[in-house]
């Protein structure tokens, strides 16, 4: 191939000559010429520091005085390539008309041609360039470089058929309220989306400090909230989220009460902050298990809180480069030595941008191996039978020959959201929302996609094909507020959840001290006991049943909490027996400890246990039935020490409905066991 080359340069040149920058050949603009000079000096000096945002700027000063340069359009090309913020697709241009100008530009200039393509999805261009590249390594280069190059083939052709079957989505900008003409990107939301929390490096930065080594601001943490389905202005968290230095964004818990903040000490470490009394605590850097010397970049909390996953390049765990990790709380609740995923999950390649689902079994992340069409693509695992599932590449549109990376998806599994470089975009990296529509035709909008065209600008992407890659997520969300019965006032209480089944306790939450919000998700295939509980209030507690399999739903509910009077009565919520029996069923141990607790806590207290029927069966039955309910609990509480002076108990039968008993969902209402302050 070398050989005849010569000959292909030759018919070229025919047809492009390289106008070198010389003042002889621009005798008649010498003002402008010696402009233009010095901004090529200029640029060339940026592109060598690694400052290829403002290398470009002076470079197209000198292009538009001298377009017919080759050395500049390949600098040009080369600096859109490298850069980390600008659309590398407008690369291919410049390096296009660098091979017209002079074929012998650069060693390597098949391999940027080919990176050119690449990024512009001309995936048969690519693969030529490649091949041409391949081709003219010598021998000692081609060990090292080949497998590079055969990577990049393979990607290619992965993008040849991710493109021939895209996915049916919207891929929308979130508009000018969140995105500038700045980067925006890692974006995080509370899993009902009410707030997002995004990086960007703005100019209203905190400080509005420059990093020296790209010229542009420094990284900060901004929030928007969605009110009336609208995102609204994003604002600047300020401190103490914010320093004068670097702040991103790389994590935040389910209901948006911890974040996680990555910052550039020993390389890279995780940070924490909670949500308290209506404002931010002080970050404070994770455990040495977690932030070590190495590199953090990323981290997620599981939808109980007890498992963070995160990512690091640490030399002595990982497969290779980034790899993803997971450390479970211990019992003084501080993170655990760290493991690593496994080689299902991680690759020789980087791992990135780990978000764990809270339907508590799928993980989405992005990843410069498995089946990715170019840079990180994102993917998709879900943890069943004890073992990940093999990562699915989520498709076309979602993921580009760039980098795609920290993916975000809503509780339901319909919406994700995600930082992309796209026409029509505000300047650098904007935020996206993904919209799924599944595989419905012809499409009819649903509420989610009315809400997305009411919000957003109009659809830049729409593709029609029966595919999707993110299943509707089999999980409650369960979210309200937790209020004083008498005042109407926020709550602060701790929310426990329980495993009926188990008796276990599997995650512990508190509301919001200024609002009393609370969020809580419930994945599916479990019996749950969700107990409230504050100081100077009698406990509450809701019951939720949710099968294995079953649908997506909100629940939203106020929780009122009533503190300890005389005559307050308490409906106890996960006492279960089994139909027409009185012994106590497994799954009503963890309500009868609550019950057990605040006797307890409360030595002077005096309760009456009443148990309550629907109007099945005869009313003598019902009235002995519920009798032996009351009895079987006032048994249990005397077995646990608590002196019988203190308990009564009563069967109230079918005597005081609270509902309906002409409907099952009536009936199971009427079917309760309560508790009655009778003294205190």
């Amino acid at each position: 191939m070398k050989l005849i080359l010569p000959i292909i340069y030759l018919s070229i040149s025919l047809f492009a000559q390289n106008v070198p920058f010389e003042k002889s050949l621009f005798k008649d603009k010498k003002d402008e010429f010696k402009d233009a000079k010095e901004a090529f000096s200029d640029g060339t000096d940026f592109y060598k520091n690694g400052q290829f945002e403002q290398a470009i700027k002076k470079f197209e000063i000198a292009n538009r005085f001298n377009p017919n340069n080759a050395e500049l359009n390949f600098l040009i090309g080369k600096s859109y390539l490298a850069s980390r913020t600008l659309d590398k697709k407008k690369s291919l241009p410049y390096l296009q008309k660098a091979f017209e100008l002079n074929p012998v530009i650069g060693q390597k200039i098949h391999l940027f041609l080919g990176q050119a393509y690449h990024f512009n999805a001309e995936w048969i261009k690519a693969i030529e360039e490649y091949q041409k590249e391949k081709a003219l390594l010598t021998k000692a280069e081609y060990p090292k470089e080949a497998p590079v190059l055969d990577k990049k083939i393979k990607e290619c052709n992965y993008g040849i058929e991710f493109q021939k079957n895209p996915l049916r989505v919207f891929v929308d900008n979130l508009g000018p309220l969140v995105n500038t003409a700045y980067p925006e990107y890692g974006a995080s939301i509370t899993t009902d989306e009410s707030m997002i929390f995004f990086t960007s490096r703005r100019s209203d930065s905190f400080g509005s400090a420059k990093d020296e080594t790209d010229n542009h601001f420094l990284e900060d943490i901004y929030m928007s909230t969605r009110q009336n389905g609208k995102w609204q202005t994003a604002k600047n968290l300020g401190a103490p989220i914010n320093t004068d230095n670097h702040d991103a964004t790389c994590g935040l818990s389910p209901d948006g009460k911890t974040i996680f903040i990555y910052r550039g000490t020993n390389q890279g470490d995780l940070y924490e902050a909670d949500f308290v009394n209506g404002a931010w605590t002080k970050p404070d850097m994770l455990n040495k298990n977690v932030s070590t010397n190495y590199r953090e970049t990323s981290a997620s909390l599981s939808y109980d809180g007890k498992t963070l996953y995160f990512v690091s390049d640490r030399g002595d765990l990982s497969l290779g480069g980034l790899d993803i990790f997971m450390s479970k709380k211990d019992p003084k609740g501080k993170w655990g030595v760290p493991t690593n995923l496994g080689a299902t999950i991680n690759t020789p390649f980087d791992e990135e941008g780990i978000f764990a689902h809270p339907d508590g079994k799928t993980i989405y992340f992005s990843s410069r191996g498995h089946s990715t069409m170019g840079g990180f693509d994102v993917f998709k695992s879900v943890y069943e039978n004890g073992r990940w599932s093999e990562p699915q590449n989520l498709g076309y549109p979602i993921n580009h020959p760039d980098d795609d990376v920290f993916f975000v998806v809503n509780a339901n599994g319909r919406r994700a959201y995600y930082a992309s470089t796209q026409d029509g975009g505000f300047g650098q990296e904007d935020i996206y929302v993904v919209t799924m529509l599944g595989p419905e035709k012809p499409m009819i909008l649903n509420t989610d996609e009315i809400w997305l065209s009411n919000s957003t600008q109009p659809t830049n992407s729409i593709v029609l094909e029966p595919k999707i890659p993110l299943s509707t997520n089999q999980l409650t969300l369960f979210k309200g507020h937790i209020i004083d019965s008498l005042t109407r006032g926020p709550v602060y209480a701790d929310i426990i959840m329980i495993d009926n089944k188990l008796n276990q306790e599997i995650g512990r939450f508190v509301s919001d001290k200024s609002t009393g919000k609370f969020l809580v998700t419930l994945p599916s295939g479990n019996n749950y006991n969700i107990t409230v509980k504050a100081e100077g209030y009698l406990f509450q507690s809701v019951n939720f049943d949710i099968p294995q399999g079953g649908d997506y739903q909100v629940i939203e509910k106020d929780i009122v909490m009533n503190k300890v009077s005389i005559g307050m009565v308490i409906v106890l919520n996960n006492i279960f027996f089994d139909n027409d029996k009185f012994t106590l069923r497994k799954e009503s141990e963890s309500e009868l400890e609550n019950l057990f607790k605040l006797l307890s806590e409360n030595p002077s207290l005096k309760i009456e246990i009443d148990g309550h029927t629907d109007n099945r069966g005869g009313a003598e039955h019902n009235q002995k039935l519920s009798e032996n309910r009351a009895h079987a609990v006032v048994d249990y509480l005397l077995g646990k020490g608590i002196n019988q002076t203190r308990l009564s108990y009563k069967g109230l039968g079918l005597t005081k409905p609270v509902a309906s008993n002409a409907t099952e969902e009536g009936r199971q209402l009427n079917r309760r066991t309560e508790f009655r302050v009778v003294g205190k």
